[in-house]
């Protein structure tokens, strides 16, 4: 297999149609044909079936897809490497954080990093763990900062810290004015992340437990601490870090219940087959070390 063959497939792949991907790469349609030709008869299987006037993978192509993306990221990391180690710590960090932990352990981090490597730059992307794995796993991030993973032979998780996911509530909330249940949650309206959340699908699995109705959500968002002021004012409910309650100016507080108290741990993420450049192990030992301290104080 010549790798370029293997790049002109990714791209009509994508595409699912030989005459956007001959624009896109600018070769011919012939060419490209050729090229899946090649493919095919190297694999001794079937990479494309027609669909309608496009063309779609077969199941050997789509394993054949993934590969190619995953030697696309291992070029891309040996690159790296040659370049990063004939320039001492440099290079650019490409970096994934849930909400929680960017509001309040990063910049500590991001501070200590320039510093320590002021030559290191740090693409840094804010979002749910379900999108920053995507990421993660599609070569955008290099590190995602968020909840552990138990078992995906994909990724590595190193543990930094602990924290719980907490039903909160506005400091004045008619809940706080008696003795209340978890069903007493739901005559509430909700403030969630979306159901692809992990904490979201721990949240709702417990009221299933419960066998109670799932919490109704008024407002659904992707980052969940821009949204912690709301709740502050109305009487909507949430889920959130423990972490958010620690500041004296908060106007939330805990609603304090047994069975929607989830420990969370979170770690640093990066996928097993990586390259971990010197920046990166640099900016992995400084979030280890103040993790729990940061969260803890």
């Amino acid at each position: 297999m010549d790798f370029r063959d293997l790049k002109f497939f990714e791209v009509i792949a994508q595409e699912g149609n030989l005459a956007r991907a001959a624009e896109k790469l600018f070769r011919t349609q012939p060419a490209l044909s050729k090229c899946i030709d090649r493919l095919e008869a190297s694999m001794g299987a079937k990479l494309f079936e027609k669909d309608g006037r496009g063309m779609r993978l077969t199941v050997a192509g789509n394993v054949l897809l993934s590969r190619t993306r995953q030697m696309g990221l291992m070029i891309e990391d040996t690159a790296r490497e040659m370049r990063e180690h004939a320039s001492g710590l440099k290079g650019h960090i490409r970096l994934g954080c849930v909400p929680t932990l960017a509001e309040h352990l990063l910049p500590q981090i991001l501070h200590d990093m320039l510093e320590q490597a002021p030559e290191v730059t740090i693409r840094l992307g804010v979002a749910m763990n379900d999108a920053l794995l995507a990421g993660l796993r599609g070569g955008e991030f290099d590190l995602v900062v968020g909840p552990m993973l138990e078992s995906d032979q994909e990724f590595v998780s190193e543990q930094i810290v602990e924290d719980q996911m907490v039903v909160v509530a506005s400091k004045q909330h008619p809940l706080f004015a008696g003795p209340y249940t978890m069903a007493d949650l739901l005559a509430y309206r909700w403030v969630l992340p979306a159901t692809t959340v992990a904490s979201r699908q721990w949240l709702d699995q417990t009221f299933d437990r419960n066998r109670l109705a799932r919490p109704q959500v008024h407002i659904e968002s992707t980052v969940l601490n821009m949204i912690l002021p709301v709740i502050e004012k109305t009487r909507l409910l949430g889920f959130a870090s423990n972490a958010n309650l620690r500041s004296p100016d908060t106007g939330l507080r805990e609603v304090v219940l047994e069975q929607t108290t989830m420990p969370r741990r979170m770690g640093v993420l990066y996928r097993s087959n990586t390259y971990l450049s010197p920046a990166m192990v640099r900016i992995a030992g400084l979030l280890r070390l103040h993790g729990t301290s940061l969260l803890r104080q």
